[in-house]
């Protein structure tokens, strides 16, 4: 099966280029647009059922994939630098390629979450509302230590042959990332449909290898900024979705997120997982369009 015949994901994928790379992405509808930024290892697939409805409110949804992930180019690491700056760099080149109507409208999750954010709180007057799923967008704090198993996928060797070679951190996250035994087979499928061979599971293991753990790691910075900005979002309409059985953003990361926006809308959802969309989108999808609708 293609990434471009995967049920339930009946979107034509546009292109423009970013960087001198191809980068894929859904547009759907008409309207104020609905900036949806996935993380890893999704792809815009994972926003799915957003995509297929907010057009129905009148929205302009659009979903870009990473390079190196879902339908974009997946450039060898020595022709891409795969890093939060870069990504970041990425999507304000998208923004602004694609004219965007202001304002916009963010759907963030897991590092979509830094790289959407941090264009968010550099572009503030161009930002309508903001819903936040699973993520962080801050360095870890001092009690936090990543797990064990994103540590083993770090290590240049062990990684490379886990991830890449038998994509380990994709097929995981299948299991790991939701608060069901396993995701259904729709879900699965479209997961890891872009990511069949090693050389397009590169962006995927790199992903891990960018989490910072220090100030010498080249992401600390950048989430160093963004939570140094990140209150001044507060101003603006948040609404936050959370799985309470995220193995890596616990309760623990969502107490410390509202620290910086205090005046969010929660939800927490006590049966799901990291994967918070797949597991409640009978619950979220509901929320968010109205959330986005102002009513």
């Amino acid at each position: 099966m293609t990434v471009s015949a995967l049920p339930g994901f009946a979107f034509d994928e546009k292109a423009v280029e970013i960087g001198g790379h191809t980068m894929a992405y859904v547009d759907v509808g008409t309207g104020p647009p609905v900036l949806h930024v996935h993380g890893n290892p999704t792809w815009s697939f994972y926003f799915r059922s957003l995509l297929a409805t907010l057009p129905d409110d009148g929205f302009r949804a659009v979903a870009p994939d990473h390079i190196g992930m879902g339908r974009s180019d997946k450039p060898a690491l020595a022709d891409y630098p795969h890093t939060l700056g870069r990504r970041v760099a990425d999507l304000t080149d998208f923004v602004d390629k694609l004219g965007l109507d202001d304002p916009i409208s963010l759907v963030v999750h897991d590092w979509g979450g830094p790289i959407g954010l941090s264009w968010a709180v550099e572009h503030l007057d161009r930002v309508d509302k903001v819903v936040v799923l699973n993520t962080g967008a801050f360095p870890l704090p001092a009690d936090k230590r990543i797990p064990w198993t994103l540590q083993a996928a770090r290590l240049p060797v062990v990684g490379d042959v886990a991830v890449r070679r038998f994509n380990a951190f994709s097929l995981g996250a299948l299991s790991l990332g939701s608060g069901r035994w396993v995701l259904d087979a729709e879900a699965r499928r479209g997961l890891l449909a872009p990511y069949d061979s090693p050389a397009h599971r590169v962006a995927v293991h790199a992903f891990v290898q960018d989490i910072p753990t220090g100030p010498a790691d080249p992401a600390h910075p950048v989430l160093t900024r963004l939570a140094e900005r990140l209150p001044l979002l507060d101003a603006k309409p948040v609404q936050i979705h959370w799985g309470m059985k995220d193995p890596v953003f616990d309760a623990g990361i969502l107490d410390h997120l509202v620290t910086y926006l205090p005046d969010a809308e929660v939800h927490r959802y006590p049966d799901a997982g990291h994967y918070v969309l797949e597991d409640a989108a009978d619950r979220i999808v509901p929320a968010v369009r109205t959330f986005l609708a102002g009513r």
